[in-house]
């Protein structure tokens, strides 16, 4: 019988070449500079830290069958956010907030082995996404949004499945150590945070 973690492997695996497939489609002509710009534009420290611990985070707290809510909640609100931030909605302090989701998910990860009600977790991953998407939605080229989206969604996702793939590692090759691990990686994301909104 196929271990959780094993099932998991050969997902994480079929997911990279799927978004490899999907980048590689990408061909010279219309779109071809939003798409680029969008692949480019998570790649920001503070969005990279995010993303990676909504993946490690979501692997790491909420059910095996439920692992996926995270990352398709993220995207799902970061692309909200995106649609409003290109209409010209704006949010005061966006950075700042930006930085504080950092220090947020780091808190989450110290606390991903205690249980805390799933849609709580949730919500917070939605309404930091909400801010990263404002924030993605107002760098937007001036032609080729669907392109440029397709692009940082491609990324972000990549990014979760880079967080769930470190929680797999984490799980299978230090399980006695993980929830110090979680811990330690967790305050460095917070401090991290805190460094960024200082730099605001």
């Amino acid at each position: 019988m196929k271990t959780s973690s094993t099932r998991w492997y050969r997902l994480a695996a079929a997911l990279s070449l799927c978004l490899l497939a999907g980048t590689s489609q990408a061909h010279t002509g219309h779109g071809t500079s939003g798409l680029w710009e969008g692949l480019a534009h998570p790649g920001g420290l503070d969005h990279l830290l995010a993303m990676v611990a909504v993946g490690l985070w979501s692997i790491s707290a909420l059910p095996s069958s439920k692992v996926v809510w995270g990352p398709a909640t993220f995207m799902m609100s970061l692309i909200v956010g995106a649609v409003l931030g290109v209409m010209g909605v704006t949010v005061p302090f966006l950075e700042h907030m930006i930085s504080l989701s950092v220090v947020i998910f780091g808190i989450m990860l110290v606390l991903a082995q205690r249980k805390i009600p799933t849609a709580l977790g949730l919500g917070g991953v939605a309404l930091a996404a909400f801010f990263h998407g404002i924030a993605h939605g107002a760098e937007s080229p001036q032609a080729g949004f669907a392109s440029y989206a397709a692009g940082f969604l491609l990324t972000t996702a990549a990014l979760h499945l880079g967080g769930v793939m470190a929680g797999l590692y984490i799980r299978g090759f230090v399980p006695g150590k993980a929830r110090v691990v979680l811990a330690g990686l967790g305050a460095l994301c917070s401090i991290t945070g805190i460094y960024l909104w200082g730099q605001n």
